[in-house]
């Protein structure tokens, strides 16, 4: 009955969900001091599955304060100080994963930001595992199908704030690129993922940071020993120009100058991190970057 009592608290705290069988909705309470660690520590041990899903919704809020600098700063906090059982972890996995699926909306918020969410999962998995072989697949499944898909590039929007769809979903692939569990199959996913972003044909400029961000699960992939250098040769080549209108006449429109501007930041981000690596396996990095920079018009 006090656990109950609790939860129920802890609803009018945090966002609160509507009447069963509706969606979860946002009605945010921040903490009066503003101490988001602290609010962690107090409320996730109180949680349930509707806390969870009420919270999660706000990161769909269009109001960056909530969505971003409560929402998911207060999620961050709660995984990263472990607060938040297995179990819940596990049911906000399931929820986010289901965010990510849904049909795209004119906003464009929630996606993005459902899988920032789910980067902390995966990390909080790969610091104490708690997921099945089999979910860690799912997730590297809906992770790499998120970022492929990724249509939307609006990075930040004066007033409206971060979406940032291919750097939230680089930044899932990254903390599951760090998984010591993650099989070669997956990994394989990551990387297919990543190459699809690089210098997609529907993306404008990319002046948000996303090359870097996409580099970084590419440089952490590298540490694996069953991804060889026949492997990594052949996923670079496949990076480089090939005999399409966009690159046979790359300086005659934004089609074929955006592809070599996001190609030469990709490659600039892997060149400088994997040549000044100590790990050797990273290191051999550095010339396939090279040679991409060459190939490039």
């Amino acid at each position: 009955m006090k656990r109950l009592m609790a939860a129920g608290a802890l609803l009018a705290a945090l966002p609160a969900a509507v009447s069963a069988g509706d969606a979860p909705r946002c009605a945010v309470e921040r903490p009066a001091d503003g101490d988001l660690a602290a609010h962690a520590a107090r409320s996730f041990p109180m949680l349930d599955t509707a806390g969870v899903d009420a919270l999660l919704a706000c990161l769909g809020d269009p109001d960056p304060a909530v969505r971003d600098g409560f929402a998911f700063a207060l999620w961050s906090e709660g995984l990263r100080g472990k607060h938040l059982p297995p179990a819940l972890m596990r049911h906000a996995d399931g929820r986010l994963q289901a965010m990510l699926a849904a049909p795209d909306d004119s906003a464009g918020f929630a996606k993005p930001f459902a899988a920032l969410a789910l980067s902390e999962v995966a990390r909080a998995d790969r610091v104490e595992p708690f997921l099945t072989e089999a979910e860690l697949h799912g997730l590297a499944e809906a992770g790499a199908a998120y970022l492929r898909g990724v249509a939307d590039y609006r990075g930040f929007t004066a007033g409206e704030g971060w979406r940032h769809g291919v750097a939230h979903g680089a930044d899932l692939l990254l903390q599951l690129a760090l998984n010591p569990r993650l099989a070669q199959a997956d990994a394989d996913l990551l990387l297919g993922a990543v190459a699809a972003q690089v210098a997609p044909d529907a993306s404008p400029y990319y002046v948000h940071g996303e090359p870097g961000r996409l580099a970084r699960p590419v440089l952490f992939l590298a540490r694996r020993a069953d991804i060889d250098d026949a492997a990594w040769a052949a996923w670079f080549r496949a990076l480089h120009p090939d005999g399409s209108p966009r690159w046979a006449n790359a300086y005659d429109g934004d089609a074929g100058l955006s592809a070599v501007h996001n190609s030469r930041a990709f490659a600039q981000a892997i060149h400088i991190a994997a040549s000044g690596a100590q790990d050797p396996q990273i290191r051999r990095l550095a010339p396939l970057a090279a040679d991409l920079l060459k190939a490039l018009p």
